[in-house]
C-alpha cells in the first residue's frame, strides 16, 4: 500500500510522541533524544490477556500473559532525525515501549516466536513514566526490525499484587487509542483472571482518567482447584474510551504486611516488658545492697 507522504509528516510535526505499542502513547522527554519514531498506523483488531493470581511465600502474585496480533497498515516506516532543517531516514524499525506495575520481574517479550530484548526506558530516561490511576509507572522498551506487515506480540511479566485501602489491587493499562482509526475502527480485549487464592467481594471496573469506575459485566466459572473471571471490553474509534482495567478484592486472610506489623508490634511489647522487670529487679538489688552497707557502717 502507498504510503501518503503528507499524512505521515503531518503525524510526525503534530505528535513529537513516543509511539507505545500495547501501551499507549508516551510524550518524549526533551531529554531523551532527538530521535522521533515514525508513527505508523497500527490496527488491533483483538488483545488476549490472560491472568493467574497465586499466593507465593505469604503474599499475592500477578502473573500476566498478553498476546497482541498486530497489522502495520502504513508502513513499514522509518526512524527519522531531525537535523534542524528536514527529518532524514535512520532505518526501517518500530521503537516500543510497555509500563509495568512496580516490582515486575520476569519480563520476556516476544515477536512470534522470536525472543526480542528489552531495556528499562525509565532507568535510562527518569523523568519518564506512565501514568495510572494508582500510580505512575515505569516503562520498558525494545525495537523490532526489520518490520513485518503481520506479527503477534507476546508479553510475559509477573508483579505483587498491591494493596490499597484494605483491599487487593492491580490494573491492567488499557490504552487502545493508538490502534484505532478510521482503517481500524474496532478493537476487542478478550481477559481471562484465574484465582488460585480465596477471595471475596472482587470489583471489576473501568476506570477513565478521571478516576470514574464503571462496573464491567463478568462471568465466573469454578474448575477443582480455582476460579476464572472472564470479560471483554471493546473500544470504536471516535468514541468515548473506557479508559484502563481495575480490578480489587480481598481475602479472609490478613495480609501478610499486617501481620508482619502485629507481630513487630508484640515482640516490642514483650521486649520493653522484659527490659523493664530487668531493671526493675537491679534497682530494687542495688537498694537492698545500700541498706545492708548504711547498716554494717
Amino acid at each position: 500500500m502507498a504510503v501518503n507522504k503528507k499524512l505521515l509528516l503531518a503525524l510526525i510535526i503534530i505528535s513529537v510522541l513516543l509511539f507505545s505499542a500495547v501501551a499507549g502513547v508516551q510524550r518524549v522527554n526533551s531529554e531523551a533524544s532527538n530521535l522521533l519514531p515514525s508513527p505508523p498506523l497500527i490496527a488491533m483488531p483483538e488483545e488476549y490477556i490472560n491472568y493467574t493470581i497465586i499466593s507465593l511465600n505469604g503474599s499475592l502474585w500477578a502473573k500476566i500473559d498478553g498476546t497482541y496480533p498486530l497489522q502495520i497498515i502504513f508502513g513499514p516506516e522509518q526512524v527519522y532525525i531531525w537535523d534542524s532543517t528536514s527529518y532524514k531516514v535512520v532505518s526501517d524499525q518500530l521503537a516500543l515501549v510497555y509500563p509495568t506495575p512496580p516490582g515486575t520481574t520476569n519480563i520476556t517479550v516476544r515477536m512470534d516466536e522470536t525472543e526480542l530484548s528489552w531495556d528499562n526506558y525509565t532507568e535510562i530516561y527518569p523523568g519518564i513514566l506512565h501514568h495510572t490511576a494508582i500510580g505512575d509507572w515505569s516503562m520498558i522498551n525494545c525495537t523490532i526490525y526489520p518490520i513485518p506487515e503481520y506479527f503477534t506480540l507476546k508479553i510475559h511479566y509477573e508483579h505483587p499484587v498491591m494493596l490499597i485501602n484494605g483491599s487487593y489491587t492491580f490494573l491492567y493499562d488499557l490504552n487502545i487509542s493508538p490502534y484505532l482509526s478510521p482503517w481500524s475502527t474496532k478493537s476487542t480485549a478478550y481477559f481471562n483472571i484465574r484465582m488460585e487464592t480465596n477471595y471475596t467481594s472482587l470489583h471489576v471496573n473501568t476506570v477513565g482518567t478521571d478516576e470514574t469506575l464503571n462496573p464491567i459485566n463478568h462471568t465466573i466459572t469454578r474448575d477443582d482447584t480455582a476460579e476464572t473471571i472472564t470479560f471483554q471490553t471493546e473500544s470504536e474509534c471516535s468514541k468515548p474510551l473506557l479508559g484502563d482495567v481495575l480490578i480489587t478484592f480481598t481475602t479472609s486472610k490478613a495480609p501478610k504486611a499486617v501481620e508482619f506489623s502485629y507481630l513487630l508490634i508484640t515482640l516490642s511489647i514483650a521486649v520493653i516488658a522484659t527490659l523493664t522487670a530487668r531493671i526493675a529487679h537491679r534497682r530494687k538489688y542495688a537498694g537492698k545492697r545500700g541498706s545492708s552497707n548504711s547498716l554494717s557502717e
